[in-house]
């Protein structure tokens, strides 16, 4: 079956001012999100793709652009089942205000009881984001053979989803998995199991230094903390 290559869209405006964008129009790509995606095609070069896969919302569809202009022969397909968690009534929120939420607690601890207000649950968005991976998958054989190799741009809590169900984890622990701004996570999907081949990479270990560093580098929205909703570390 095929590999999938997913990758978090680049760094937001959102991200870089604390806000939990959800599905809020118009969040672009700021700055180094843009350098980040312009850097994308040379990471992914050596990889033949047999489509471009993408959230709906703008800063997946910008983090894409560069690489589709690389390769002009690559389809983009819009999929809304891996569009960013419904939010509800937090979309457009600070993350520093929804820390005193009494909810927050069950997004970090027990996330599969966690259902936003007027928004969706966290069972409910993996159920269809891993549909949608499982259907593309099956397309994309079909399509273009079972050694095939697709790219799917999403958001940071789909794609911890997405990996948690690759490794039979429950969404309980999804977590403890972190997905950085513009970083590559690759599963292969086999008849018997998938295989997680890379998990967050952005080939940027600046968050793995010492605390003081990684703490000047999360100030600079690169990183992560332990409020870990909308993608982690208050990454949305």
């Amino acid at each position: 079956m095929p590999t999938l290559i997913l990758v978090r869209h680049g760094r937001s405006t959102a991200n870089t001012s604390g806000v939990l964008a959800g599905r809020t129009p118009g969040v672009s790509l700021d700055e180094r999100g843009a350098a980040q995606a312009a850097a994308l095609p040379g990471r992914l070069s050596a990889l033949t793709f047999a489509a471009a896969v993408s959230s709906p919302l703008q800063r997946c569809r910008e983090t894409l652009r560069p690489l589709l202009e690389a390769r002009p022969g690559l389809a983009l397909h819009t999929e809304d089942r891996i569009s960013e968690c419904d939010y509800g009534d937090w979309s457009g929120r600070k993350l520093a205000e929804l820390s005193d939420e009494p909810l927050m607690r069950i997004v970090q601890q027990h996330p599969s009881a966690a259902a936003f207000p007027g928004g969706e649950s966290m069972r409910a968005m993996q159920a269809r984001a891993v549909e949608a991976v499982r259907d593309w998958n099956a397309r994309i054989e079909a399509e273009h053979g079972e050694d095939a190799a697709y790219v799917m741009c999403s958001h940071g809590d789909i794609i911890k989803a997405l990996v948690a169900d690759a490794l039979g984890m429950h969404l309980d622990l999804f977590q403890r998995i972190q997905a950085d701004p513009c970083s590559v996570t690759a599963i292969r999907y086999t008849r018997l199991r998938p295989f997680l081949l890379r998990l967050g990479d952005t080939g940027d270990f600046a968050s793995l230094a010492p605390r003081e560093q990684a703490i000047e580098a999360d100030a600079a929205g690169d990183t992560a903390t332990d409020a870990a909703v909308g993608g982690g570390a208050g990454a949305p």
